[in-house]
């Protein structure tokens, strides 16, 4: 499933925080939240978060002190969670404390994940990402091979 649209919900008084009927089956093998690269927490469905890990750390040589240190902020700051039965996950007070969470959050599709962010901090990364995009664009643009015409 790809997640796609953002929604507003709000983070209750046992820190935790519902996540959107229609992703909750994709959730149904386990979660992993993760601290985000930015200010928000991520959520993965289990599977998604391992096939990450394996696309973009496993290749990383353990003997290289960067990638003991990027294998480090990932994992470390990473745990493993569970759907309640209402649909909601309970969120640690380090990733809380992490993304600012506090009452509504924006949980905003990213594709392969959810991000939880704080309102506040949504709106100043939209904001950029807005400004942002043509340039975003022609740079990715710029690293994407050609396709080549059918039967060439």
């Amino acid at each position: 499933m790809t997640f796609r649209g953002r929604t507003e919900h709000s983070l209750d008084s046992k820190d935790r925080i519902t996540v959107p009927a229609g992703y909750r089956a994709s959730f149904a093998e386990g979660i992993v939240l993760m601290q985000g690269i930015e200010r928000c927490v991520e959520i993965w469905p289990a599977k998604a978060a391992e096939e990450n890990e394996k696309r973009t750390l496993a290749h990383l040589n353990p003997m290289s002190r960067d990638a003991r240190r990027i294998q480090r902020r990932f994992f470390a700051h990473s745990e493993s969670a569970d759907l309640d039965a209402a649909g909601r996950v309970r969120l640690s007070r380090q990733l809380i404390e992490h993304a600012g969470l506090e009452g509504r959050c924006i949980v905003a599709g990213m594709g392969s994940r959810l991000e939880i962010w704080s309102p506040e901090h949504w709106l100043v990364e939209d904001e950029e990402n807005e400004q942002l995009t043509p340039e975003l664009t022609e740079s990715i643009a710029a690293t994407l091979r050609p396709s080549s015409p059918e039967g060439t």
